[in-house]
């Protein structure tokens, strides 16, 4: 008597692309959305996979926001099932860090789920040899973003010490030229005086911030502590006369 046979429970593996640009900016431009969508949909031509069930995309997300807290990424998540593989045209549009980037590739091992890093050679799960080499690079990658930061923060440092705006909220008491000069208000030394003074006679911060706000300067008794305490940057540096 010959068996008949059932047709296998298991579904069919699915792959998904995931996309993710920083800024609006970047969503048209660079390595763009629709950049992202054409590697991803040419590698898996290139490498025998389905096409994409269906792109998750977070437009204007920063990539410091784990996975898990990003929209689109909260969504994959909870699509995702075993033997389903996840193509991404680069780590830093998945990941935050080399730690964020571990914990979310031995998820995706527990669950039977492939990664594939494009930037990497493909996929970064399958083999002992390939998850070292992952780490490895996912720690490399983490160390060149804070190298970035630290510039971008030595740069800024720089400028804001020469009296030029480094965007951000205007300091209270200064104002800027349309060279991005900054420049005392007219009225900040005789405010700073002011607020002395009712320090000096034993007012707390918070209600020298309200005399201040009735004399017309809104100003958080915060910042009443930092400008009586010299702790404010910008109060240190030379604006432009």
């Amino acid at each position: 008597m010959t068996r008949r046979k059932h047709p296998s429970s298991q579904a069919a593996p699915r792959t998904f692309g995931y996309q993710r640009v920083s800024t609006n900016t970047q969503a048209e431009n660079g390595h763009s959305l629709a950049d992202q969508k054409s590697r991803i949909t040419g590698y898996c031509q290139a490498h025998g996979l389905p096409a994409p069930t269906e792109f998750f995309i977070d437009p204007g997300i920063s990539g410091t926001v784990s996975l898990q807290k990003r929209e689109a990424g909260a969504r994959m998540l909870a699509e995702l099932r075993r033997g389903d593989h996840v193509i991404v045209t680069r780590g830093d549009r998945l990941f935050r860090s080399a730690k964020n980037a571990l914990e979310t590739a031995e998820l995706f091992r527990d669950k039977g789920i492939e990664l594939h890093l494009m930037d990497m050679g493909g996929p970064v799960l399958h083999s002992s040899v390939s998850r070292l080499v992952f780490g490895i690079l996912a720690m490399v990658a983490t160390m060149e973003s804070e190298r970035i930061g630290e510039r971008v923060a030595s740069v800024k440092e720089h400028l804001r010490k020469q009296g030029k705006f480094c965007g951000g909220a205007l300091a209270v008491g200064f104002t800027k030229d349309a060279d991005g000069n900054l420049k005392v208000s007219r009225d900040w030394r005789k405010h700073v005086a002011t607020m002395r003074a009712l320090s000096d006679a034993g007012k707390s911060t918070r209600q020298i911030a309200v005399a201040m706000s009735e004399r017309g300067l809104k100003i958080s008794h915060n910042t009443v502590y930092r400008v009586l305490v010299n702790r404010r940057k910008t109060d240190s540096v030379t604006p432009a006369a």
